[in-house]
């Protein structure tokens, strides 16, 4: 989980105590097994602090009042993303046509 959202493994353990809604299953072993929905906390947390740059505080009063919000402009950035991820593509093999 921390490599895909380009944080360590710390800074996951510290937003599961700083912000409600995150609870990962756990293994005999102990290891973290994180549900879609966990995933999703995550990734409007990282776009709240680090993206974003708003301090915790300020990213649970964000969540609390605007959480839907928050995650339909995650879904905008996702599919932007993937339309530039593919329109590179898309260039590089015009390119190399040439």
């Amino acid at each position: 989980m921390s490599e895909l959202l380009g944080v360590p493994a710390s800074t996951l353990r510290y937003w599961e105590q700083e912000f409600s809604g995150i609870r990962p299953k756990r293994s005999t072993s102990n290891q973290r097994y994180y549900r879609p929905e966990d995933l999703r906390r995550l990734q409007m947390i990282n776009y709240l602090v680090r993206t974003k740059g708003l301090r915790i505080e300020a990213a649970k009063q964000e969540l609390l009042s605007n959480a839907s919000n928050i995650s339909k402009r995650l879904d905008v950035i996702d599919l932007l993303t993937d339309t530039r991820d593919e329109l590179k593509r898309m260039l590089d093999a015009l390119t190399k046509r040439k």
